[in-house]
């Protein structure tokens, strides 16, 4: 009995050997760095523009009047905080940030809960907050001057309505997030839609509301300036506008310093908010 064998095939060619690519750890994608890198490089990030700016300052290249050495900024604000003017101002321009913020917050995380949960919710809200959201903030003044005055409400609501949209988007994004597997299991497993909500779709999307308010606590900062330039006699921002009128920048980046420390430490309290609240994240 006669077998047909296969016609052999033809080898094929062999591949050049290439050197496997050996991506620098520091810069590799997505890759965890050691302890000692992520040290160094982030005291490089202050270090560095420190260094270019006593460079820039001790050159004489740009006027004191315009750009102040960093001794002097720190003299002034020495100065300012024994005279008790910068705990003055700062506590001023907090409590300003605290109730207008605090009422963003207390109005979007549940108006933002609402669009993420329900379609119905994200239909009837979203178009007005998504137009509103467009309308810059200053320029309500002249109108929450006429309806509240020059007092601290006019204050509070300016930085309300920067703030209020933007972060009740952000909130609904969030709650989006929550996998609808989660939800459907829940409802299985005989849940009832407030305990989903409370159970299971409040707690995984804690984490996202969080990294929202870290977002606009900073946008905050920037109306707290502009708000305090409304008829007020105290504050970061008013002692910033007052400092230009007597050409005293060395205050003026005091006070810019004293900001970018505070908004720094609400946003590591915020961090570590996250971190502890969503673990599993």
């Amino acid at each position: 009995m006669n077998t047909v064998t296969a016609p052999a095939r033809p080898a094929l060619a062999q591949l050049p050997r290439r050197k496997p690519a050996r991506p620098v750890r520091l810069w590799a994608l997505r890759a965890p760095i050691s302890r000692r890198a992520r040290a160094v490089l982030m005291v490089c990030s202050v270090l560095v523009p420190l260094v270019a700016w006593v460079a820039v300052a001790a050159a004489g290249v740009v006027s004191e009047s315009f750009l102040p050495s960093p001794a002097a900024v720190l003299s002034a604000g020495w100065e300012m905080a024994q005279s008790g003017q910068l705990a003055t101002d700062t506590w001023a321009s907090v409590r300003r940030i605290l109730i207008g913020f605090g009422l963003a917050i207390a109005v979007s995380v549940p108006l933002g809960l609402v669009m993420g949960s329900f379609q119905a919710g994200q239909a009837l809200f979203e178009p007005i907050v998504g137009l509103l959201r467009y309308l810059p903030a200053s320029a309500f003044i002249p109108l929450l001057t006429i309806w509240l005055g020059i007092g601290e409400p006019s204050k509070w609501m300016l930085l309300f309505i920067g703030t209020v949209f933007f972060n009740t988007l952000m909130t609904a994004d969030a709650v989006r997030q929550v996998p609808r597997a989660l939800i459907d299991v829940s409802y299985t497993l005989g849940a009832r839609r407030g305990e989903v909500l409370r159970k299971v779709v409040v707690p995984h999307a804690l984490p996202g509301m969080i990294d929202a308010v870290r977002v606009n606590a900073a946008a905050a900062w920037n109306f707290v300036v502009v708000a305090e330039l409304i008829n007020s006699q105290e504050g970061l921002g008013y002692r910033i506008a007052r400092s230009q009128r007597f050409l005293a920048s060395d205050r003026i980046f005091a006070v810019l310093i004293v900001i970018a420390v505070i908004g720094l430490a609400i946003d590591i309290l915020l961090r570590v908010l996250r971190d502890r609240i969503g673990r599993w994240v």
